[in-house]
């Protein structure tokens, strides 16, 4: 898997400004005092970075967004890029000054001059989340990034406060990586050994095979595999960074490596992008690969249940009657609900076995919720108001959009069966909501519980600040923040 770009924090040394090659990243804002950097390049530029700060052009960049000047005379580097940013930048617009610096970075290598900036280390971390590329699959000749320097008057302090947010880069490339591979690649058995090689980060995984989950009785689960040729399996990844028998925080997510719609067939077009159907096992995964990378002091156990739905002779059909790990019966309406099945069982596993001081499941769950908040935000559905306002806190400060959605009786009992306990679907009015309601059937009253509805987040078709196109690793960054804003103080 691809790894962040390495980032070398070091001293300001303005006399090896000259002979730099490759970019320079410096940082101005109109009508401010510059930097000694900013300065120095001038000087050496015969005052072209001074005529370009003052120019329309850059008067109307936005904190974070920067121009080119290319080859510059007085100076060996191809570029100097001008950043608008401002000392008393935010976190977001400082990432996305970084995330600038990413986007343009290439085979010569990038100099960032952060110099006395107080959000330095959020800058770099920027950078590193947007020079993300998945080209796994490409053939020919590849660019191989050049070097990555970044100047700054306490280069250590920089490091320290850099180096966890390196961690949550990795998580969420990880992220990514297993959000982007396609299904033929990524299959129940590849995703639960990548899963398994992060015991060697510490994690303690744990796979369970299909004769495992009979055992268990997750027929719900098991159910919505039985037309694929790949196994299903429900992996547990668990870190024990807390104190030592506390109870852990649950994670859950769904891991439908392709979905077809099962006999509820959905149509051809757009189907290819159904291999992110695994997208809320691809978040926990970053989550709990992050967590180990930065030795998180919370325990916390990461749940996956891997399945493909696939039509064939064996495959469910519309109609059948399967009964869930909990015990209650469920008459399954159509085969593209599926994965209300199998975080069904999931979560009922999780609160068996762990006890957990509270759960959150993600899924790419319903289209029904694209349609209400488009791509901009993931569905949040909660039976608890700290842990839901937790959790928006934690989003809203990670940059992730997130909005709370509504849940009650009325949609619950669209969810009734004439032969069961309940149907899987519980018409296209509120489908997301009934959705949720379906779930919640699912978790103890007791046990405080969000569902996090990425249908519209977990991959898009145009770039993001810092993403490119595909795959964005939503909720890592989040989540992270919830456990050690919640669990680590």
């Amino acid at each position: 898997m691809p790894k962040p770009l390495p980032i070398q924090f070091q001293a300001t040394d303005l006399e090896a400004l000259a002979s730099q090659k490759g970019r320079i990243a410096v940082l101005a804002d109109a009508g401010q005092p510059q930097s000694p950097g900013f300065r120095r390049l001038d000087r050496l530029t015969k005052g072209a970075l001074a005529r370009a700060t003052g120019s329309e052009a850059f008067g109307k960049l936005k904190p974070g967004e920067a121009m080119d000047l290319a080859y510059p005379p007085g100076v060996a580097a191809d570029a100097v890029q001008l950043i608008r940013l401002g000392k008393k930048a935010d976190q977001t617009q400082a990432r996305k000054a970084g995330a600038a610096v990413g986007r343009s970075h290439g085979a010569g290598g990038s100099l960032v001059l952060a110099e006395g900036h107080d959000r330095a280390a959020d800058i770099a971390f920027g950078l590193a989340m947007r020079a993300y590329e998945f080209d796994s699959h490409k053939t020919g000749e590849k660019t191989v990034p050049g070097p990555v320097t970044l100047m700054a008057t306490n280069p250590e302090a920089v490091a320290k406060a850099a180096a966890p947010m390196a961690a949550v880069a990795e998580g969420v490339f990880f992220t990514r990586d297993l959000v982007n591979e396609p299904a033929n690649i990524l299959t129940t058995h590849d995703f639960a050994a990548r899963l398994a090689a992060m015991q060697e980060l510490g994690l303690d995984v744990e796979i369970l095979e299909e004769e495992d989950l009979t055992k268990l009785g997750m027929r719900a689960l098991l159910g919505v595999g039985q037309g694929s040729e790949s196994p299903s399996k429900v992996v547990v990844m668990q870190w024990h960074g807390g104190k030592k028998g506390e109870s852990p925080f649950a994670l859950i997510g769904k891991g439908v490596v392709f979905d077809t719609g099962g006999i509820s067939i959905k149509p051809a077009a757009g189907m290819e992008e159904m291999t992110m159907d695994m997208g809320g096992a691809g978040t926990v995964a970053g989550v709990m690969r992050t967590l180990a990378l930065r030795k998180a002091k919370a325990n916390v156990v990461g749940l996956v249940g891997l399945v493909e739905n696939m039509p064939d002779g064996r495959a469910q059909r519309p109609g059948d009657v399967v009964r869930s790990m909990k015990g209650d019966t469920i008459e399954v309406i159509n085969t593209d609900a599926e994965g209300r099945l199998v975080l069904a069982d999931v979560l009922w596993y999780a609160q068996e076995r762990f006890k957990p001081t509270g759960m959150i499941d993600l899924a790419t769950l319903t289209g029904a919720i694209i349609v209400a908040l488009g791509h901009e935000n993931t569905g949040v559905f909660s039976n608890n108001d700290d842990l839901c306002n937790a959790f928006l806190a934690a989003a809203k400060a990670e940059g992730e959009g997130a909005w709370r959605m509504p849940m009650g009786d009325a949609y619950d009992q669209k969810l009734k069966s004439r032969i069961a306990d309940m149907m899987n679907v519980g018409g296209r009015d509120g489908g997301s909501i009934t959705a949720a309601q379906f779930l919640q059937r699912f978790v103890k009253p007791d046990v405080p519980w969000c569902h996090l509805d990425i249908a519209g987040t977990a991959l898009l078709k145009a770039d993001t600040t810092l993403a490119p196109k595909g795959a964005t690793g939503w909720g890592v960054m989040a989540l992270d923040r919830l456990i050690r804003d919640r669990f680590e103080k």
